[in-house]
């Protein structure tokens, strides 16, 4: 008996541990529409609309963006947005969110939706961290406070024919508006059917 358990037991070292596998296209997408119809008029903290986030998504598969940064996480309703797209790009999403209950929500969301192997969520201040920040950009989703700090750190690491998404900015004759329409290497659209202006580098 000994002897037969002593065998097992190698056995079972020698055995190689089989990796775990993403799922594939269609199991998330099943997975993120379950998700999103349970969750559906539950999202008050700070987030976008739906409309937004079909936008947002829509703009990186379009453009198969693959490289993603997020200012403004609140509880994560616009990463999934994003997240998911990315899911079909082969992309991953860096986003970060100050306030630490909206982080600590906005983490079990992306779990819940499947969805945590393409968002990298961080807890800081996007003032300080948006500095620190290595490597190329294809995307940029601002939706915190409305600040140039943010534009003038990400601008640099936006790829030609990358692009940089203001929420809440539709007046283009705010200070904001004018700021970017002032930058020579960008051309800003105000008119975008969402809740955002995108300034797209040439």
């Amino acid at each position: 008996m000994k002897t037969i358990t002593i065998t097992a037991l190698l056995f079972l070292l020698t055995v190689p541990l089989l990796p775990q596998t993403k799922m594939n296209s269609t199991d998330i997408d099943k997975k993120v529409k379950t998700f999103l119809e349970r969750k559906e008029g539950s999202w008050h903290e700070a987030n976008i609309p739906e409309s937004d986030g079909k936008l947002l998504y829509d703009i990186i598969i379009k453009n198969n963006y693959t490289r993603v940064l997020e200012i403004g996480t609140s509880t994560g309703y616009s990463a999934i947005w994003i997240a998911w797209a990315l899911s079909k790009t082969g992309g991953k999403l860096i986003t970060i969110e100050i306030d630490e209950e909206r982080y600590k929500a906005a983490i079990v969301n992306f779990k819940e939706a499947g969805l945590s192997d393409y968002i990298d969520a961080r807890l800081a201040d996007a003032h300080k961290l948006v500095h620190q920040l290595k490597g190329p950009l294809d995307f940029a989703f601002m939706d915190a406070d409305i600040s140039t700090d943010y534009f003038d750190a990400t601008a640099p690491r936006l790829v030609k024919g990358g692009v940089y998404v203001s929420h809440g900015v539709r007046n283009q004759n705010s200070e904001y508006a004018n700021y970017l329409k002032g930058l020579k290497e960008f051309e800003t659209n105000f008119n975008t059917g969402g809740g955002f202006c995108i300034s797209k580098k040439k």
